[in-house]
Order: C-alpha cells, then structure tokens, then sequence
C-alpha cells in the first residue's frame, strides 16, 4: 500500500494501522483492541512508559555518560528483537499454513504470545542470559513458541518467519535454550515436550525438513563429528560446514545431556556427553588447532588456519579453536595453559589493531579471516575464557577493550565496525560485559554459574522478576572505579569474600549485593 498526502505548512497526519500474520479480521480486531481510542500523543506516552519499565528493570550509574549511552542503546537493541506475531485472541500463524490457538486464560487472553525470530545462534552468549538475569517472562514466551512450531510440524526451528522454516546458519541451537531455560529456573512450559524435542534435535536427522537446521546430525551421531567434504550438493550447510558443526552440536549435546541428567535419563545423559566430546575428534594436537577430518579418519590437506567457509561457518580455525564452551577446562589443558593464554592475549593484541572485528569496513562478514571477530557469533566468549586458565585479569582487560573501543556513539552503526547484530545480540553481549556477568557455557550447567569481569559502572541494580527469583534486587557495586583502576582486587558478595572470579547463578536470583574493590594492578589470585 502506498499512500500520499497533500499538507500545508504545520500539518500532520495521524494514522492508525491494525496488523495480524492470520487475517484481515484479526488485523481489525488488533486495531480496535489496542487502539480504537487511542491518540497519537498517548500512543506516545504509553509507548515511552512501557519502554522506561522494561530498560529501567537495570539500573547503571556511572561518571562517564557515554557508556550509559551505549549501555540502553544496546538493552533497547535487545528489547526490540524478537517480533510479536500473535494476535490479542491468540490467533498465530501456523508453520504448515492455517491458524492455530494459542489457550486463553481465564480473562479471555493469550496465556502466552507467540515470536517470530531469526536464528537463535550465539544467543547464549548474550540475550538468553540477559533475559534470565531482567526478562524470563520474556523467555518462557520464546520457549513456548518454539514448541507451538514443534507441535505443529515436528520439528524445532533453526528460525522462523511467519512461523515456517527459514534457513537461519544450519544449526539449530534451540533445544540448547530450552535447556538453559530449565537450568535456569523457567520451566513454566511443557517441559515433557520440550525435552522430547530437544532430544530429537540433537540426534534424529531422518526426514529432516530444510530450515530446521542439523541437516548433518545423523553423520555427526555415527561418526562422532562431522566429516568433511569441499564439495557437495545442496546447500551450504548440508556438506560445507564440518567443523564448525562438530563443535556446535558438541556443544548442544552437553546442554541436552545436563538437562536428562537432571530429569533421570541416564542413557540419555550418558550418550549425549559421548556426543559432547566430539570436538577432540578435530583438534589436531601438532598445530593445536580443530581442524577438519574426513570420514576416513584423515585431517584435510592445504589446511589453511585463517581461512573461513572451508568446514567453518561465518569464521575459521583461529576463532573456532577456543568454541568448546562447555569444557574450557578440557581445551586449556589439551593446549597447555601458558601456551593458551599467550595464543589467547596475542590474538587480542592483534585484533585490538582492526577494532576487535573487521576494521573500518562497513561489512557484517568483514572480520571472518581475522583471528578474533566480534562483529560476529562464533567468539563472542573468547575473551571470558581467561577466568578459566588462571589469568582473570586479562579476562577484565580485554572485555573492558572490547567495550570501550568496539562499541560507539557514532553513526556507523552505534556501535563499530562490520557487526552483525542479529536481533540484538551485540548489543545484549554489551549490556552484560559492562557489568561484568557472563558465563560461557550459556547457563546449561546443572547449577549454572557466570563469570565475573571488570565492572565499567560504580552501581549496578538488576530488578529481579517476583514469578522467576527469591530475591527483590540485585546490585553489583564496584570501589576506586575508574579507566585506570580497571583490574579487580577483591570480590565479596553479601560482605563474604569470593576466592574464584564466579558466581552462582542461584546467589543472583536470590537477590543481594556483589562488591568489587578495583584498582590498577592485575591480580590473578583472590584467595588471600
């Protein structure tokens, strides 16, 4: 519809627009029910109340205003991701065609609203845990989308529009959320369901619809990682991305494995961390890198480390060696720790050089070539990987680099350079860096816990939901804060001091007050 106006000097146009992905009814229903008396300046109002309770549940305070710029800029980005697609009477798209129900309460509303969303890939790393710490109303809608997109056609979505399948980057890491969810306290969904379509995600590819993603889980089962091939029919994701789905699906077989730990399914539990140790099929201990293995048992010739799209998607070898989120642990040790630090801050120190992306070019896939990308997915953790061999320091150093120096206030974007946003993730990854809270394993531990980094505020007060967690609030208060004092000397939470920069996820929820003396020398140990 395209429509023209002929206005004289001062005048406005005011237009009401109903909309619904169901029908033309329901579009005028959605009108008439959120807006038939509604003008335009309390539209305005409504909408800066509503914004000014959902960005104000965290509070930042802070003596340099251009990180609290940066900081709402990336919580709005955050915010506005994921788009409504349900109606006021429940009505939704269905993924086959037709409309669905969604069940209503006892006042005649949805029990729950229904998302469209792109490819939740990378996700753990930002928005799922920032909608655990602010917004778990806001995740329990997403889990029970999703499983309204498994009921109706079998199979959870690598991303969907209009609720069909939509081809999001291959894999499909959505049962590794509903894990998360659970381990995190949300379970106010179907959790039979889901689970039972989590454990098909991670091990079922017979009769695999294009779009729903793993479109190579049944070589990944069999072989225990992905065979590689550089030529193959199809798309992309069904021959060319080998490695990077052998870690990925590694990874997504240790969330699902947790939760059948955690729901008594033993050989669930004990067949899925089998699967979740199939990165340490590809890592090549000669040059201390993943590298692709055909299915003979062989590594792939003229291996070229910083080269993206040959068995890795949207990266390569150099940034997709530290994806073993789930065991750190495992990959310091098989690299050797002072060997991984060093690698680990030598990368960074380059990368500081090219805006920790792809430098001043305005492109989402500028830095795939790079030894460290932040424009992108697959690193997002990397520089929180320093808690776990020993170095936090460095962990504070870099992730406050990162913060100050990638992200922005000017045009380009708002924030830097060659990003990808992606409904935003980066900006999410922002607002919980800068307060110094992020756990690489995206919280699928049985008693998940978050990394803590090098605070950027003087207070930070998280408002904790009353449905999802015992506490009222949670601060985070750092002392002698500034640029300089960057490094943290001590960590006491509620008055008693931490030896391990870590948190329980459950002492969060619980509501209380984490307390950071700063300064600016590195300390490495908080055990004295």
């Amino acid at each position: 519809l395209y429509l023209t106006f002929e206005t004289h000097d001062q005048e406005s146009i005011t237009v009401k627009a109903g909309f619904s992905f169901t029908s033309i009814e329901n579009a005028r229903l959605n009108l008439q029910t959120e807006a038939k008396d509604l003008t335009f300046d309390q539209a305005k109002t409504k909408a800066h109340t509503i914004w000014n309770n959902y960005l104000g549940r965290i509070a930042v305070e802070g003596k340099v205003r251009e990180d609290k710029v940066k900081f709402y800029t990336g919580l709005y980005h955050t915010l506005l991701g994921r788009g409504l697609a349900s109606d006021v009477n429940g009505a939704y798209p269905k993924n086959k065609g037709g409309v669905g129900q969604i069940p209503l309460n006892a006042k005649g509303k949805p029990v729950h609203n229904h998302y469209n969303t792109d490819a939740i890939w990378g996700a753990f790393w930002n928005l799922t845990q920032l909608w655990v710490l602010a917004y778990p109303e806001y995740y329990s809608d997403f889990v029970k989308s999703q499983l309204l997109v498994y009921q109706d056609a079998g199979w959870l979505g690598d991303g969907i529009a209009n609720s069909r399948y939509v081809s999001g980057v291959g894999t499909n890491f959505v049962s590794l959320v509903m894990a998360s969810a659970y381990m995190a306290g949300i379970r106010d969904f179907d959790v039979v369901k889901a689970y039972e379509a989590s454990l098909k995600n991670e091990l079922n590819g017979k009769g695999r619809p294009h779009g729903s993603g793993k479109l190579d889980v049944e070589q990944f089962v069999k072989f225990g990682y992905v065979p590689h091939l550089d030529k193959g029919v199809g798309g992309g994701e069904l021959w060319q991305f080998s490695a990077s789905h052998t870690l990925e699906y590694s990874f997504s077989s240790y969330a699902v494995a947790q939760w059948a730990k955690a729901l008594g399914k033993k050989d669930d539990y004990e067949k899925l961390m089998r699967l979740s140790r199939g990165w340490e099929h590809l890592y090549d201990p000669t040059l201390k890198l993943v590298r692709p293995k055909l299915a003979d048992g062989r590594f792939i010739d003229n291996f070229k480390p910083g080269e993206p799209w040959r068995g890795f998607q949207e990266g390569n070898a150099w940034q997709y060696t530290f994806y073993v989120p789930h065991d750190p642990d495992a990959l310091v040790k098989k690299i050797g720790r002072d060997n991984f630090n060093m690698r680990l801050d030598s990368i960074f120190t380059t990368s500081q050089k090219n805006a920790f992306g792809g430098g001043t070019t305005l492109d989402a896939f500028s830095g795939l070539a790079g030894l460290y990308n932040h424009g992108n997915q697959p690193n997002l953790h990397t520089s929180w990987l320093f808690n776990f061999s020993g170095k936090p320091s460095l962990t504070q150093k870099w992730v406050r680099a990162i913060c100050n120096e990638f992200y922005g206030t000017t045009g380009i974007h708002g924030y830097g350079y060659g990003q990808d946003e992606d409904q935003g993730q980066l900006g999410a990854w922002y607002v919980i860096s800068s307060i110094g809270l992020f756990d690489v394993k995206g919280l699928t531990d049985l008693k998940p816990t978050l990394g803590i980094g090098s605070p950027l505020f003087d207070k930070v007060t998280i408002k904790l939901p009353p449905t999802y967690a015992e506490g009222k609030e949670f601060v985070i208060e750092t002392l002698n804060n500034s640029q300089k004092n960057g490094y943290v000397q001590s960590f006491k939470l509620n008055g008693k001091k931490i030896s391990k920069p870590f948190i329980n996820l459950a002492d969060i929820l619980n509501g209380g007050r984490l307390v950071l003396e700063m300064g600016e020398k590195p300390t490495d140990d908080y055990r004295n």
